[in-house]
């Protein structure tokens, strides 16, 4: 059984994880977001507010990370994570629900823009590396407000602010 010490490093890590997730996935920096997944992963896109469905999306870290790279090739994304509930299944296991917000632009698509929210239901392991990934991940959303493209194709300079306060 782990110690309190170790339990509490294991939720930092887990934290760790989602943070890299959402940044790595805004960034699109594919390769290093595919290594926070097992090889086995497998992914849930819920048509409901509540897991409910047996079908998944997609089976395969790689397989996954192909999915969304292509859904998202000319997007714009913002993603974010609240509140997560942290429950140790298992020395090596947790299910982790994450609140979540995200906002998508993309004009060049068929996503159109729109800000959605809902939640993360995941399932992590602690691999043989002894470092957390994420094995089940499924998507719910309570709602999807959509918005007109805001971006031109492709264009994805904007003004700083800090120039013009020279």
């Amino acid at each position: 059984m782990p110690s309190d010490a170790e339990r509490i490093a294991d939720v930092l890590a887990i934290h760790d994880v989602k943070s890299r997730y959402f940044r790595y996935l805004d960034t699109k920096e594919w390769a290093a977001w595919r290594d926070l997944f097992t090889d086995d992963l497998v992914f849930y896109m819920e048509d409901s507010a509540v897991p409910n469905t047996t079908e998944p999306i997609t089976v395969g870290g790689d397989a996954f990370v192909e999915y969304v790279s292509d859904l998202l090739k000319t997007s714009v994304t913002v993603h974010h994570g609240h509140m997560p509930q942290i429950e140790f299944t298992g020395e090596r296991e947790a299910r982790v629900v994450w609140a979540m917000f995200d906002f998508v632009d993309d004009p060049e698509g068929d996503m159109g823009a729109f800000k959605g929210y809902g939640h993360y239901h995941e399932r992590y392991v602690k691999s043989d590396d002894d470092r957390w990934r994420i094995a089940e991940l499924r998507l719910t959303r309570l709602r999807v407000d959509s918005m007109t493209p805001s971006r031109p194709a492709g264009d994805r300079p904007f003004p700083s602010p800090w120039k013009a306060a020279r």
